[in-house]
Order: C-alpha cells, then structure tokens, then sequence
C-alpha cells in the first residue's frame, strides 16, 4: 500500500513538516515523487515505524540514522533490543508509581512505611538504569559475578548508605573541576578528587582494587557517553580524571 505525505502523516501522528525534514536530511526518503507529491511505499512505513521508536527512546536523529544505514543492521535484532529497553523502563516507571503510592497512603495514615522504603525505588531505579546504558560495556570488561554482586550491593543500600553516595558524587566532581582548572593531575587537589572517587565507587562495587579502578576510569575516556557526562565538568575532564587515578594508583602516567 502506498500513502501520500498527508496520509501518512495522519496514520503515524506525526506533522507533514517532520515528513519533509526527515526527507531532506535522508532519514526517510519518498519512494517516488507523483505531481510534486512525496508517495511512501512499505519499505518506507516500516522504516518510519522504527525511527519514531527510537525517538521514543530518546535517541538523537544522527544515531538513528547511522543505525539504521548499518552494513550489519538487523531489523529483527534491533526491535528485541528495543523491547528490552521498552520492558526496563516500564520496570522502572513501575518501581517509582508503587513507591509513590505508598508514599500517598503513608500521608493518609494508612502504612508505616520505613526509611529503606521510601528509597527503595530510587535505588532499584538506579540500577536499572545503569544496566540499560552501561550493561553490555560493564560485562565486556568485568565477569557477571562481579556485576551482579555490585547490583545487589546497591539494592541493598540503606538510606543513609544513599544519601552518602549523593555527597560523594558532589564532592569529588566538585574537586574534580578544581583540579582540571589548576591544570595539574598531580595535584592535592587533584589526589583528593581520586579519593573521593575510591569511595564513591567503594558503594557501587564489591571491592575496590587499583586495576578496577584505573579501568573504569580508562572506559570514561573510550566511551563516549562516559566523555559526554564528564564534559559537562569541564571539557576533556575525563582524560584529566584517568591521568590523576593513574598517578593515584601508583601508575604512568599516559
């Protein structure tokens, strides 16, 4: 069945205007065009179809499209990649509805509900969410037991263990914009920021170990995602960071 730019444009809920953009930047292109009409076939609705599921995920149009333009590009791969993803967030959304539930009828007088409780979903979320972003990268570089004993440290967090999280994360990230504007991985500064870090990570992982250590901070440098967040620091803060826990962890510098 073929449509028209309008028709198709109805059938998915979306403007004739994004139909255009996405066919001058070569997301989607026509099939052919009759009388100056865009004419979509099959092959095109089904395309649309798994851009706007990807968009639904939040993933920028230039990824999409080198997805999809993909010399190994599996439709049927990608779409149980995407289910997966789907399935985790629906977990998570129904990890923080109950907690907010239970927070409602906690003000109602109707539950007690404990200080582990109210942070429940908060931390169950956060797992989730690390193993939807990072799960394939963290077990390419660390075996499963050790990634499934770090999630179920984290499930088992305490409030107080949390919110000791939240500080650490501030306070490190805080020296780490200090030390990168002195410009001296070396540094006290700089030193103490690798602490902070230690024992932030401390919480997250089994154990602590200098090889573990200098790996993660050697993954927030190669992967991408990781340079992205730490850039928000301060740019090429990531490189800083792995230079200094190098130093810290009685390593060469690179």
């Amino acid at each position: 069945m073929e449509y028209t730019i309008n028709k198709l444009a109805q059938l998915a809920k979306i403007t004739t205007r994004t139909l255009r953009y996405y066919d001058q930047c070569g997301l989607l292109v026509p099939t052919r065009i009759s009388n100056g009409y865009r004419i979509y076939g099959q092959p095109e609705v089904d395309r649309l179809q798994q851009i706007l599921l990807y968009r639904e995920l939040d993933m920028p149009l230039e990824e999409i499209a080198k997805l999809l333009s993909a010399d190994d590009y599996s439709a049927e791969d990608t779409l149980h990649g995407h289910l997966t993803a789907l399935v985790a967030k629906r977990s998570r959304l129904d990890q923080l509805i109950s907690n907010v539930e239970k927070t409602i009828k906690a003000k109602k007088g109707e539950l007690i509900m404990s200080d582990q409780e109210k942070f429940k979903g908060f931390i169950n979320n956060l797992v989730d969410k690390n193993e939807e972003q990072y799960g394939d990268e963290l077990r390419q570089k660390y075996d499963k037991d050790t990634i499934e004993a770090s999630n179920a440290k984290v499930r088992g967090m305490t409030a107080e263990q949390y919110a000791e999280t939240e500080r650490l994360s501030a306070a490190y990230q805080e020296a780490l914009k200090e030390a990168f504007s002195q410009g001296d991985p070396a540094s006290e500064t700089a030193q103490k920021a690798c602490d902070l870090h230690r024992q932030w990570l401390s919480y997250f992982w089994p154990e602590y170990s200098r090889e573990a250590h200098l790996g993660v901070t050697q993954m927030y440098v190669d992967d991408e995602r990781f340079g992205a967040y730490y850039d928000k620091i301060a740019p090429g803060c990531a490189v800083f960071l792995r230079d200094a826990v190098a130093i810290y962890c009685g390593e060469e510098k690179h």
